[in-house]
């Protein structure tokens, strides 16, 4: 094992990065992770899915540091199952943000992300959820401001996901920060919300300064932890928004990026 590892912090993305298309991870990754663990340095998650959503793949990897979630809203501390810091969205912020959106592209589908540790994630009529992750529908979008949320999800009959991050941050760049977590993943944040915010925060508490930080991600939502972080590492399979940010592009996510880098690191 190199005692001379470089970083203090090793923060991953999940979904594309992380994780590879099955939701597992690579065997080869977790080695190189537990090899820059024990060179001293600490593995931090750092992903748009909100607790709920990521605690059962913390516990799988039998990960029990912080972790940063909901797109950087949530820090999360795995080994305690306990929520250390929530930000809320602005309710009526939201809502003058939907309509401003809506004026320019018509109706949207919605989903939302209730806060708290066990906060479901409500899906309204058209909206596709992306992979297995457990939903609860809703008709009535009063039920959809009936109780905090840490952000809304948006999609569009015809637009594409480019197109619809564009136009929402166009018309509601104002009232809360627009971001692109995936394929079918626009969603609206608390305004000035990012994963730098989360991962700043994660590591204050882990006392490791953003200089001492490498980080691995693969989407535009990404772009904000890259520029906190003193090395960004865009996976093969990124949105190339991101690779034009990144200083280094590796392998793909089923192709064991994050190890190739790792490994080389630690020599």
């Amino acid at each position: 094992m190199s005692a001379a590892f470089p970083y203090k912090l090793v923060a991953t993305d999940l979904d594309g990065t992380l994780l590879r298309s099955d939701e597992s991870v690579a065997q080869r990754t977790r080695d190189a992770l537990a090899a820059a663990t024990a060179a001293g340095a600490a593995h931090i998650v750092v992903t748009g899915r909100s607790v709920p959503w990521t605690r059962h793949i913390l516990d799988d990897l039998g990960y029990e540091g912080l972790a940063v979630c909901g797109q950087g809203a949530q820090v999360y501390d795995a080994g305690a199952h306990r929520l250390l810091t929530s930000v809320t969205l602005d309710r009526q912020l939201a809502g003058v943000a939907l309509a401003k959106i809506e004026a320019e592209v018509g109706p949207l589908y919605l989903a939302a992300s209730r806060d708290g540790l066990d906060g479901k994630v409500l899906v309204g009529p058209g909206y596709e959820v992306q992979g297995t992750l457990p939903a609860t529908p809703f008709q009535d979008t009063s039920d959809l401001w009936a109780a905090p949320l840490n952000k809304i999800y948006v999609q569009h009959p015809t637009l594409t996901d480019d197109e619809l991050a564009e136009v929402a941050h166009r018309a509601a760049g104002g009232f809360v920060t627009v971001t692109m977590a995936g394929e079918g993943i626009v969603e609206l944040l608390p305004l000035g919300l990012s994963k730098a915010t989360g991962l700043s925060l994660a590591a204050r508490r882990l006392h490791v300064k953003a200089v001492d930080t490498i980080a691995f991600g693969d989407m535009p939502n990404d772009i904000p932890m890259f520029a906190w972080a003193s090395y960004g590492v865009a996976m093969a399979n990124a949105h190339k928004e991101l690779k034009a940010v990144a200083d280094e592009v590796t392998s793909s996510h089923e192709d064991d990026g994050i190890a190739v880098v790792l490994e080389r690191l630690l020599g």
